[in-house]
């Protein structure tokens, strides 16, 4: 499913650098219980009950229509839900108005395609939402979004359109787009499943640096090599259900179902 840029996409495309440690008994930073989600007649979210506490990175792994990029999509709504609830740092996520507009702008989202507005410089992708939606000033806006460029290692290309980069360049530039937002959590969406191998590992980089720096995040990935190295923790999904929740070195040396050892040995024996 491909997205175009709207004013929905560039407040969920947005998030900061260093989280605060988490207090004891803050609530989760994401919180799903008994979510359901059907597309007509098929039932492609089943039962699902997930919390990611503030600082924890997850990584969630399944066979292609296994629901992972449904689960994604529907912790800002992007996706409606059927049944159950979902709550972003203990607020109960709304179905519409400014209170979600206000949480969805807590969570940055990238995407397997760029979403990157065609007629606007690098620079002004990365500083739009944090005008329009966190009404920084342009001077603000500019210096933070410099940094964040730098960062990702494409402060040199400000001022050129996303047509002039790579598709690494370009999902880097998405990263530090949501960035920009100061979100308190990240969502993945097979952020590097349109990208040419060699590309790849520039964006895989980035985010495992985000993961160091203690970033929330869930990430839906075929990368086994960024699930081993920057997961806290690995969810496996299968026919829209979890079926596994456990830590990488567990899930890839024992993983427990019938399900998750085939898919491995798919994966892996290639």
């Amino acid at each position: 499913m491909t997205d175009s840029p709207s004013d929905d996409s560039v407040t969920t495309g947005d998030a900061t650098t260093g989280q605060a440690a988490p207090t004891a008994g803050a609530p989760p930073m994401i919180a799903m219980k008994g979510v359901q989600k059907h597309f007509g007649s098929l039932h492609v979210l089943r039962d699902i009950d997930l919390e990611v506490p503030a600082g924890q990175v997850v990584v969630v792994l399944g066979p292609s229509g296994s629901g992972k990029s449904t689960l994604c999509r529907t912790i800002n709504r992007l996706e409606p839900i059927d049944g159950g609830e979902i709550s972003i740092g203990g607020q109960h996520l709304p179905e519409e108005g400014k209170d979600l507009a206000r949480l969805r702008a807590d969570v940055g989202m990238v995407f397997q395609s760029f979403n990157l507005f065609a007629h606007k410089t690098i620079l002004e992708n990365v500083t739009l939402a944090p005008i329009k939606v966190r009404k920084k000033s342009k001077d603000d806006a500019t210096k933070r979004a410099l940094e964040l460029l730098d960062r990702v290692g494409i402060a040199s290309q400000k001022d050129k359109f996303p047509a002039q980069l790579s598709g690494g360049q370009q999902q880097r530039v998405a990263i530090a787009r949501s960035l920009a937002m100061d979100p308190k959590i990240m969502l993945f969406d097979e952020p590097t499943s349109a990208l040419d191998p060699e590309m790849v590992n520039e964006v895989l980089d980035v985010m495992v640096s985000l993961a160091k720096e203690g970033m929330t995040m869930l990430v839906v990935t075929h990368e086994m090599g960024f699930a081993r190295k920057a997961a806290d923790r690995v969810i496996f999904m299968a026919d829209g259900a979890i079926v596994e929740d456990s830590d990488p070195d567990s899930f890839f040396s024992a993983p427990k179902s019938d399900r998750a050892k085939d898919f491995l040995g798919k994966i892996l024996g290639h």
